[in-house]
């Protein structure tokens, strides 16, 4: 059965690679398991940035047609389904 992960490799400054071992030891984390945390972290706050970015783009085109309420919202959001 072979192997289900990937060794990764990069390089980091000195202190970098310090601070993330600190990092390890204090969460009682492998660096594994820390680093696959900070993806999830990283991924997880992408996700809200772009939430974000396409609520205020959605507040701009709604209140260009003229919408106010959550109804008058709703009522567009399900008027094609």
């Amino acid at each position: 059965m072979g192997r289900n992960t990937r060794i990764l490799g990069f390089s980091v400054a000195p202190e970098i690679a310090e601070e993330y071992d600190r990092l390890a030891q204090r969460q009682r984390k492998s660096k594994s398991e820390l680093f696959r945390q900070m993806v999830e972290s990283y991924k997880a706050k992408l996700d809200e940035e772009e939430f974000f970015r396409l609520q205020t783009r959605m507040v701009r085109r709604v209140q260009k047609k003229r919408i106010f309420t959550e109804k008058e919202v709703e009522k567009i959001v399900f008027e094609d389904r």
